[in-house]
């Protein structure tokens, strides 16, 4: 099919070097972060660069995290959340309300184990 570069998740496919996961695998990740607190809210000033470097962090701590985006219409929380992912090379596992679900695998191994797609 296609190679896999060197350090990604196992069970995952890289395109436009972000991760793209598989259904089963986004509802393993729903599962795993049906429990989790946000660790990150989006302010008043919206997508700033402390809140992208705060998330690159918690990214790299935790590899799965949960953001709470600010009230406001539908189509703009979508374009905050899908920015945050693009800006942290992160892939949005899901989005309900006012709560956004990202994941990036660490490297070279992520410690979370992801099913095969």
């Amino acid at each position: 099919m296609f190679s896999k570069p060197a350090g990604s998740a196992p069970g995952s496919a890289r395109h436009n070097g972000r991760m793209s996961l598989s259904e089963k695998q986004s509802r393993y990740l729903r599962g795993r972060a049906h429990a989790l607190k946000p660790v990150i809210q989006l302010g008043q000033h919206g997508l700033t660069d402390a809140v992208c470097a705060e998330t690159v962090r918690a990214l790299h701590d935790h590899e799965l995290i949960k953001v709470r985006l600010p009230a406001g219409e539908r189509a703009a929380r979508d374009g905050l959340v899908a920015e945050l992912a693009r800006r942290t090379g992160s892939e949005l596992v899901h989005r309900i309300g006012h709560i956004a679900v990202l994941f990036k695998a660490g490297s070279p191994v992520s410690r979370i184990p992801l099913p095969e797609p």
